[in-house]
């Protein structure tokens, strides 16, 4: 955001689907995540901070799309990583579905790929 009187939700593309039911860039080394984070600009989806990967803070500092939304069942907060504020967002702000994960998806995940001593390798 360039403009000072934009606010972060100037950015959110609502319409733009997930890049997919898991972080990106976890898929494609075989690797795994605690939580996943969904940008709102583009729909990347990444993992959370605590994941070894840190893949939605690599997007955000790759790109400056600062406003990511939780992709885990049951949660639809947004966070705005410019400001490492949460971003209160007006009734029916909603991106486009799906806006989680897919329900059998073991949270961390994806089943399989997980180790036995995950709590010891996250952040």
């Amino acid at each position: 955001m360039t403009d000072p009187g934009a606010t972060p939700t100037d950015a959110v593309d609502l319409s733009v689907p997930p890049s997919g039911a898991g972080c990106v860039e976890c898929d494609a080394a075989g690797g795994w995540w605690v939580h996943l984070r969904r940008c709102a600009a583009c729909g990347h989806v990444g993992c959370c901070d605590s994941s070894p990967g840190q893949h939605a803070s690599a997007h955000y500092a790759a790109t400056g799309h600062s406003v990511m939304q939780s992709f885990e069942p049951g949660e639809d907060w947004f966070w705005d990583f410019a400001h490492a504020a949460v971003v209160d967002v007006p009734d029916g702000f909603e991106l486009a579905e799906p806006r989680s994960h897919p329900l059998d998806q073991p949270t961390p995940g994806p089943q399989g790929r997980v180790p036995a001593d995950w709590r010891s390798k996250i952040h």
